[in-house]
């Protein structure tokens, strides 16, 4: 960019925060970055956040969804590409939630749980929606038959379900036949493994923040198409558009800047920065570097070739419609 090579390089958290903290200060004082990028978990990108001021280097948020890294933890450094909770919330509840419906969450008991909880009981509930049961799960169990006793137990028309990881709720979801029960399970749909996982549960109505069959513009249909050509014919999961749209606002706000690194250029080129990504045009919002952006209400579908219930479009929900609260104090 404007005449200067791009280097890039990886250290791995291991989900770990302490590990994160490690390698993030190797790579901000050992490597000298322009650009922090990162990371997997919430846990381990709230650890990192307040390294970015004290170093005062841009970190750019991806995929970690926790409201607080853009609100009560937020500091000028910090810029997200990734939907942060309120937006899966806020999607959610435009997919479920209505006048008397009674809904019991289940989540990881972490931030990203009860983070993505508390914004949905915001949303659901200005929506008239009633929460009668907040279900948190220790996020590496592997059983979660107590979990969802209660949830039968409390009789919800919905159950709401927060979830990241491999291991998935879905098939003890099935094996306790909670829909034929008259409990509609709904959530956000994740990744392929977990779509794998949810066979019994074609007709969920719920959201996703991606599928690669859902958003119609250019720069996902490239990205489509160079991921089949890269990857023996296997299209990009639920992350692989974060990971680009990254690289895309990073080159766009160097593009903006001339090639210029320093730290307070860069945010003044990308605060209300708009660029394209897969899931269409973003914008960095001001007040709190938040990207606004598309979601998608599905409806999973039983397709002939297809080894897993595949998101079907239901409607799109606008960078408007999902616009998540300022919950910063800047």
């Amino acid at each position: 960019m404007a005449g200067r090579p791009i280097r890039f390089i990886v250290e791995d958290t291991e989900t770990k925060s302490d590990v994160a903290v490690k390698k993030a200060t190797k790579l901000l004082e050992d490597d000298k970055v322009d650009f922090l990028v990162g990371s997997s978990s919430s846990g381990n990108t709230l650890a990192v956040v307040p390294l970015a001021e004290e170093h005062q280097k841009i970190l750019v948020v991806e995929p970690a969804a926790a409201d607080s890294i853009t609100g009560a933890d937020w500091n000028k450094y910090v810029f997200r590409t990734a939907r942060n909770s309120s937006q899966d919330a806020i999607a959610a509840a435009l997919a479920i939630a209505g006048q008397g419906t009674k809904i019991a969450t289940l989540a990881p008991d972490y931030s990203f749980g009860r983070d993505g909880v508390a914004a949905f009981k915001e949303v659901a509930q200005g929506q008239g929606a009633e929460i009668i049961l907040e279900e948190y799960a220790d996020p590496n169990a592997t059983d979660f038959t107590a979990n969802l006793q209660k949830v039968i137990q409390a009789k919800p028309d919905y159950l709401y379900v927060i979830w990241s990881g491999a291991n998935t709720p879905w098939n003890q979801i099935a094996a306790m036949k909670l829909q034929e029960q008259g409990i509609k399970v709904s959530t956000g749909v994740a990744n392929f493994a977990a779509l794998k996982t949810m066979n019994p549960l074609a007709g969920l109505e719920g959201f996703t923040l991606y599928y690669y069959g859902l958003p119609a513009n250019k720069v996902n249909d490239w990205l489509v198409e160079e991921h089949k050509k890269r990857f023996q014919g296997e299209p990009p999961d639920l992350f692989v558009p974060g990971g680009m749209t990254v690289a895309i606002a990073i080159v766009e706000a160097l593009k903006k800047t001339d090639g210029d690194t320093g730290t307070d250029a860069l945010i003044a080129a990308m605060e209300g920065m708009s660029f394209d990504s897969p899931k269409g045009a973003m914008k960095f919002r001001p007040e709190d570097h938040q990207a606004l952006q598309e979601m998608y209400a599905i409806v999973l579908e039983q397709q002939s070739g297809f080894d897993y219930p595949v998101p079907v479009l239901k409607t799109v929900l606008t960078p408007e419609e999902t616009a998540p609260p300022i919950r910063n104090t800047r």
